[in-house]
């Protein structure tokens, strides 16, 4: 029987200390070698043969967020879904988001004319819905610092002012588990924790559809695809893929392998595995005599005035991000106590 340790060995060997996941994650062996197939295939004019994975990542990704495949819409970009989402809501109403939400989020509400837009600070999201509030918008880990927000809180919040809620986990998804079950509509792009490819991104809907106008409805959210190729679609698939956009599908051909990874792993022994790592690096920061931002419970790990510090790092191989200033680390599945222990050095000069 395989472990956790000898799956993560099977199909990863990166070649530096990589701790940047939370922008990009790195791709399994099995997603690197069915990419390939795929090109393969396409090269070999079999492209449509590549739609099966489309599919299988989307019930894939189901199983991770706790919901029917039925319910999941396959895309490629979490802005798309929001812009969506956005214009499906009436006129003046008003949407809440968290202050520096991520901009994929929170900006096609800011660009949605006649839209009223409100951001709060993180803590306070739950205690700012009031009567009135049609949505709520936040992302389940902090991009910029990996606060993790109340989503329990909030959902009461919502639900007692009759309020709609969208959240998104791109920043969560892989390592801490989702429970799509308990919102209206859950986004995720798969390029970070579940370690897909770029151009990967799944949204969850209510089993009613949740009222969304299907805007950018093509050829592929008919009922029967193959048979919606000209002039309007005769008839929207009657499930959540009314809402898919067209997908990219030598992306979705690695994707496949990559979150059966995540779902063979588990999402709760990952968890488990990168908290203890964000939780040594934390103490080792504290040993220097540097205090990380405020993220209990996170994998992130965001360090005020380091961020010029990236490019020394990079040199000496230890991969990171500079986000406003600060530095952001991120632990995964792949990394081990020896990346923190480089990375601490490497801070301490």
């Amino acid at each position: 029987m395989e472990t956790f340790e000898t799956l993560v060995r099977a199909e990863f060997a990166p070649k530096n200390t990589y701790l940047n996941t939370a922008s990009t994650g790195l791709l399994p062996a099995r997603t690197v070698r069915a990419l390939g197939r795929a090109v393969e295939t396409a090269a070999a004019g079999q492209l449509t043969d590549l739609f099966e994975d489309v599919d299988a990542a989307r019930a894939s990704f189901a199983r991770l967020a706790g919901v029917p495949a039925h319910r999941v819409a396959a895309g490629t970009s979490v802005a798309v879904f929001t812009g969506m989402i956005a214009a499906s809501l009436p006129e003046g109403a008003e949407v809440l988001t968290a202050q520096g939400d991520f901009s994929s989020l929170v900006n096609p509400f800011h660009m949605r004319p006649g839209l009223k837009v409100r951001a709060v600070p993180l803590e306070g999201i739950a205690e700012a819905v009031r009567p009135g509030t049609a949505l709520v918008v936040v992302s389940a880990a902090q991009s910029a610092d990996g606060r993790i927000a109340d989503l329990p809180a909030l959902r009461a919040a919502a639900r007692a002012h009759g309020a709609r809620t969208y959240v998104d986990v791109s920043q969560a998804a892989g390592w801490l588990p989702v429970d799509a079950e308990a919102y209206d509509y859950v986004a995720a792009v798969a390029h970070k924790w579940l370690l897909c490819p770029w151009g990967v991104a799944f949204l969850t809907v209510p089993e009613d559809l949740g009222g969304l106008t299907p805007v950018f409805a093509g050829w592929v959210s008919g009922e029967e695809p193959w048979d919606s190729c000209y002039g309007p679609v005769p008839e929207l698939a009657r499930s959540a893929r009314r809402f898919d956009a067209s997908p990219t599908l030598l992306s979705y051909a690695g994707a496949r392998g990559s979150l059966r990874l995540v779902e063979e792993l588990g999402v709760e022994r990952v968890r488990q595995h990168d908290l203890a790592l964000a939780d040594r690096f934390r103490a080792g920061l504290s040993s220097l005599g540097t205090e990380p931002l405020p993220s209990p419970g996170s994998a992130i790990v965001s360090v005020p005035g380091l961020g010029a510090r990236r490019p020394e790092l990079s040199r000496a191989g230890v991969e990171v991000a500079d986000r406003a200033g600060n530095l952001r680390v991120a632990f995964h599945l792949y990394n081990t106590s020896a990346d923190v222990d480089r990375a601490l050095d490497v801070l301490a000069g």
